[in-house]
């Protein structure tokens, strides 16, 4: 996947996810919606770390399409 693809992967699950809130401004998200919400928090954060693989690969000489998306196991346990 290169940076365009991610870049576009990225802007629909943002968009799927303010649709989300702004359906539910003033109300709670179901338990369903709620997972939902977890899951596109995710995978965001996935294809960002990928993203920045990339772009670090690339400022070090080396091949971004080398980049792998890493699981969400370690994606989330990084320190912010």
């Amino acid at each position: 996947m290169d940076d365009e693809e991610l870049h576009r992967r990225i802007d629909e699950l943002v968009a799927e996810e303010h649709r989300l809130e702004r359906a539910h401004v003033g109300q709670a998200l179901s338990a369903a919606e709620q997972q939902r919400l977890a899951e596109l928090g995710v995978q965001l954060d996935r294809y960002w770390d990928l993203l920045r693989q990339r772009d670090a690969r690339r400022r070090a000489g080396l091949d971004p399409d080398a980049a792998q998306e890493r699981s969400a196991d370690v994606v989330e346990g990084y320190r912010q």
